[in-house]
């Protein structure tokens, strides 16, 4: 049909409103109740989009472990798996069969018992991040501890873990919760880790466990996770209570076997029973997903193993969430058979070459002096020395109006008259942005020496 000008001009008027007038270019979204009318789509989506603009880049985040950059076809294999619940394993059986290989293969990277011979035992979860990784992992040492009192006639009212004012506060959350005290072992200035002494001063027969971090949130160090246990070996023999090891390997877990895989950290030092990962951290898959397995099913108190049926199928669960989506899992396996050895050992020394790259510039600069500089695990921390007349603060502040958000924070207990700034090196922060982000620092500090006048800013947690 022939297009006419009286055809185009008889058109409603509000088909042709331009991008940004109408009703979110005059009226007021209301941010804290339900709209009462409807919205278009695209205009919805402007809306927020405009609005998440504000937001920093997450790929200049160094504050964040956390993943900010994926293949693009892991992009489209976890938009293409939004919609199915990993729970639901009758009706989704695919999803299920991922995340059972996911799981054996973290246990495997582990060392974990029994996998020779039959390769799909692994006693393990998918959960949602570490956090719920290490609720769950705790929740199974309070309850071995307890029936172990129960059957010896002994007091089970008051366990206790040991564990870093280093922690993570999951670590923090897990105590208050469950009704555990927790026990924390202090750092002090130039050790920000916790000893073998720390610990055998510390058991005793209601201790539940004793946490080692492999890959510490204030600095990325690796604690002495085979020298601690053989603290406790010590203890043990000698008569006292036989407490079993937990490793907090969130940060570390999937850096150290590919950097360090001499270093016996894992299910190979006999006394560690279980171990929590961030898959959503050096696993290089978005947030939220994270695993935690242990050396055997003799670890995991059947009690804690719950059984539904109710989706289709006999289904045991052993999670503290219920339904998730089961896109972050395929995630994750499309990482593990992209990657393999070769590639996850490529990435980590690349990350690790970059971070030795950056300590160097750093530790060129006057007054700058770096306290981890990567080689552990993908992670700097440094901090002020002498009188330079400003912060960490005050470098933190200028490098985030540079584009950099480098958090700024005191050290935990004992340890708290440092302060530090700590960069973690991710997949997608490239060398070059590396080094544009040394001669950002360069820059600040120099600048903030010739500055006369400063302004204190606020504190940036560690996390």
């Amino acid at each position: 049909m022939e297009d006419t000008m009286s055809d185009r001009t008889s058109a409603p008027a509000e088909t042709l409103a331009p991008a940004y007038t109408g009703r979110l270019g005059t009226d007021p979204i209301p941010a804290l109740r339900l709209p009462k009318s409807e919205t278009e789509p695209e205009a919805a989506y402007r809306f927020i989009h405009d609005e998440l603009m504000l937001d920093g880049s997450s790929r200049l985040n160094l504050a964040t472990f956390v993943t900010t950059w994926m293949d693009p076809q892991a992009d489209r294999l976890m938009a293409e798996t939004f919609d199915k619940n990993m729970i639901d394993k009758d009706e989704y059986p695919a999803t299920a069969e991922i995340e059972t290989r996911c799981v054996n293969m973290v246990a495997d990277l582990f060392h974990a018992e029994g996998l020779t011979s039959d390769p799909a035992s692994a006693t393990g979860v998918s959960t949602v991040g570490s956090s719920e990784a290490v609720m769950l992992g705790g929740l199974a040492l309070k309850w071995q501890w307890r029936e172990k009192r129960k059957a010896a006639g002994a007091d089970a009212t008051r366990p206790n873990l040991i564990l870093g004012s280093n922690v993570q506060v999951v670590w923090e959350k897990f105590c208050r919760y469950f009704d555990v005290e927790p026990k924390y072992l202090p750092m002090e200035k130039g050790r920000y880790v916790i000893t073998p002494e720390q610990v055998r001063e510390a058991v005793d027969e209601n201790t539940i466990g004793v946490v080692a971090i492999l890959g510490t949130t204030f600095t990325g160090e690796l604690e002495p996770v085979a020298e601690i246990a053989a603290a406790l070996d010590e203890i043990a023999a000698a008569g006292g209570p036989d407490v079993p090891l937990h490793v907090d390997a969130a940060s570390g877990g999937f850096v150290v076997p590919f950097l360090h895989p001499e270093l016996k950290w894992d299910f190979r030092v006999p006394r560690v029973v279980s171990i929590n990962v961030s898959g959503h951290k050096y696993g290089m898959t978005y947030p939220g997903i994270g695993f935690v397995v242990w050396r055997s099913s003799d670890h995991l108190p059947e009690d804690l193993v719950f059984r539904v049926n109710y989706l289709g199928g006999d289904m045991p669960t052993f999670t503290l969430n219920f339904s998730r989506p089961g896109n972050q899992v395929v995630g994750q396996y499309y990482n593990f058979i992209r990657l393999g050895v070769a590639g996850y050992t490529a990435i980590m020394e690349s990350l690790r070459d970059t971070a030795l790259m950056l300590s160097e510039r750093l530790t060129a600069i006057d007054d700058v002096h770096v306290i981890t500089d990567g080689t552990a695990i993908p992670v700097l921390s440094f901090e002020l020395v002498g009188s330079p007349g400003f912060t960490v603060f005050d470098v933190s502040h200028e490098l985030r109006a540079r584009g950099f958000q480098v958090p700024a924070y005191t050290m935990p207990a004992d340890a708290e008259d440092v302060a530090v700034l700590r960069i973690v090196l991710r997949e997608g922060f490239s060398r070059d942005l590396a080094s544009k982000l040394a001669d950002a620092i360069e820059a600040v500090i120099e600048e903030l020496r010739e500055s006369k006048h400063h302004t204190p800013h606020r504190r940036h947690f560690a996390h």
